[in-house]
């Protein structure tokens, strides 16, 4: 089935590309999606005329989403998880808790945005790579760490505390 891409699509070309697609996804997802439509003559035409709209918009999609990605970039993110011996965490970090994290920082990103190879299983900071656009991908650094209070240290308050009592 050969389409003509109404906007940037992923893996598959961009705006004004006449690419050949099997038909269920033309037909599924593609057309219903207002991504692309049927390459005909008469939808060149049609298809010429829409382009600077078309562009205009999708320029205005993609300034955006840079704007959103140094916004990002520039974030702290830190999600306290429960650790167990030798600092391993009991579950993992996922794409659901760092959109929380994020939304609880005041910016809304889909979860299905995220991209991770692997869910995090240490402490530590690790780059996670968020999707804004076709184009634009921000690393937004997420620092993983314990939520266990620091036991060292309320050890060692106390202790001149009862030293001061019992004399």
């Amino acid at each position: 089935m050969k389409l003509i891409l109404r906007a940037d699509v992923e893996n598959l070309g961009s705006l004004g590309d006449v690419v050949t697609v099997k038909a269920g996804y033309g037909r599924n997802y593609l057309l219903p999606q207002g991504l692309a439509m049927v390459a005909s003559e008469a939808n060149l035409k049609i298809f010429e005329q829409e382009r600077k709209k078309l562009q205009a918009r999708m320029d205005a999609l993609r300034a955006e989403a840079q704007v959103l990605q140094a916004r990002l970039e520039a974030l702290d993110v830190v999600i306290p998880m429960h650790v167990g011996d030798n600092d391993k965490l009991y579950g993992s970090v996922t794409t659901t808790i760092i959109g929380d994290a994020l939304a609880a920082l005041g910016v809304e990103v889909d979860r299905r945005r995220i991209l991770m190879d692997a869910p995090i299983r240490s402490l530590g900071e690790h780059p996670v790579r968020v999707r804004l656009h076709a184009s634009v991908i921000a690393v937004v650094p997420v620092k993983v760490v314990s939520d266990a209070p620091v036991i060292e240290e309320e050890e060692a308050a106390p202790a001149p505390e009862s030293e001061a009592a019992e004399a």
